[in-house]
């Protein structure tokens, strides 16, 4: 069964801050996977933690194949304040699994690569447009609402987020 279609042409119903972490692996070396398996088994560990606890500030996640070797996981985030808190947590499965990979990361020798961005975007700086799409991204995160609520253009959107800013 696949997901609800929303028809017409929708946006985000997003307001105020939007906080957007990105973080990925890349696999070094295939042939140590005793280096870099444990690495790609614990995000999906994370990701269930965090979805079942809807305080965690963790609004939507997606993982993406990037290239042969290589994924990413594009999460939207309640607040800055919450992914910094998740981080730092020492209940919760982000310290113990950094702690591991540092501790693996040196007898490694670069077999597996990791990486993070995370974006601050203020209101006004964010603009998307989903055409009878299941909700996606950012909507999927903040809901979605008739684009004609923010303006029919790009353009125009990105002014209708400005104007309470």
């Amino acid at each position: 069964m696949g997901a609800v279609v929303e028809q017409g042409r929708r946006t985000t119903a997003a307001e105020g801050d939007v906080v957007v972490f990105l973080i990925g692996m890349r696999i070094n070396r295939l042939r140590a996977l005793r280096h870099w398996l444990p690495v790609f088994k614990v995000m999906p560990e994370m990701l269930k933690e965090l979805s079942a606890d809807p305080s965690s500030g963790l609004l939507g996640a997606r993982v993406h194949l990037a290239g042969p070797r290589e994924f990413v996981v594009v999460q939207y985030w309640e607040s800055r304040e919450k992914l910094y808190a998740y981080a730092a947590a020492p209940e919760c499965g982000h310290r113990p699994a950094w702690t591991d990979f540092n501790r693996r990361a040196r007898k490694a020798e670069g077999c597996v690569g990791i990486w993070h961005e995370t974006y601050l975007v203020p209101p006004g700086r964010y603009e998307c447009v989903y055409t009878d799409m299941p909700r996606h991204g950012l909507g999927a995160a903040h809901g979605t609402q008739p684009v004609q609520r923010r303006g029919e253009s790009a353009a125009e959107r990105l002014r209708a987020g400005r104007a309470g800013a």
